[in-house]
């Protein structure tokens, strides 16, 4: 049996941000997973890891396909799984070992002027005006579904760090970027000697042009030595 695919949504959003290309990795034959919506938003980095390890099958080879903060649990992950690979997607790439913040000083900063009295921050979609957030989705029904799935974080959370456990990244990765969000992120990863793909759009592009997202997935998958395996 092949590997599985694990469509790892940002912490701030949850799978409807993937189901479009989950729809057509699945459609192509590949074993794919995506973690349930929260019930309740996360408070800790761990509650985070435990929605993702919940989805995750022991006992199968896995690839982890990140997007967003997600990135930033991926070295966690590998200690608890079998871990095959990994494509990050427009996401935080860790560097080293030991422990990192889940946000750096300048995004911190950003953060700390949109938290309320208790410390909870708006909804992801509500950082920014309403006009760039529109931009970001194909129309108004997909909208409201990613934005159904949003929870109000803690600022805290953003304080807290996670794991990077040494030789986590031993692994073959790769890196899908949309634009240059995430440049140092992603001359990081061809630093490493990964493959590399940048397809110019903004941080949900997987939601605007998911035909093209599975099908750069595909071929950065076979460059990482990962090919789909018929039953």
């Amino acid at each position: 049996m092949g590997a599985v695919l694990a469509l790892l949504p940002s912490p701030l959003l949850g799978p409807a941000t993937w189901q479009p290309v989950k729809n057509r990795l699945v459609a192509r034959g590949w074993p794919v997973v995506t973690p349930a919506v929260a019930p309740v938003a996360p408070r800790l980095p761990d509650d985070v890891l435990r929605a993702y390890l919940a989805v995750l099958p022991s006992d199968r080879d896995l690839v982890l396909i990140a997007h967003s903060n997600a990135g930033m649990y991926v070295p966690a992950l590998t200690t608890s799984r079998r871990v095959v690979g990994y494509v990050f997607v427009d996401a935080g790439l860790p560097v080293g070992a030991g422990r990192v913040p889940l946000a750096p000083p300048n995004v911190l900063d950003f953060l700390r002027g949109r938290a309320d009295a208790d410390g909870l921050l708006p909804p992801w979609s509500s950082w920014w005006d309403d006009e760039s957030v529109t931009r970001l989705f194909p129309d108004a029904q997909v909208r409201g579904q990613v934005e159904r799935e949003q929870h109000r974080l803690p600022l805290s959370y953003f304080v807290d760090s996670v794991s990077l456990p040494a030789g986590w990244d031993d692994r073959p990765g790769a890196y899908l970027a949309f634009g240059d969000t995430y440049v140092a992120d992603r001359e990081e990863a061809g630093r490493r000697g990964w493959p590399v793909v940048t397809l110019f759009g903004r941080h949900l592009h997987m939601l605007v042009d998911p035909r093209r997202v599975a099908a750069e997935m595909d071929t950065l998958l076979a460059m990482i030595g990962v090919r789909l395996r018929h039953t």
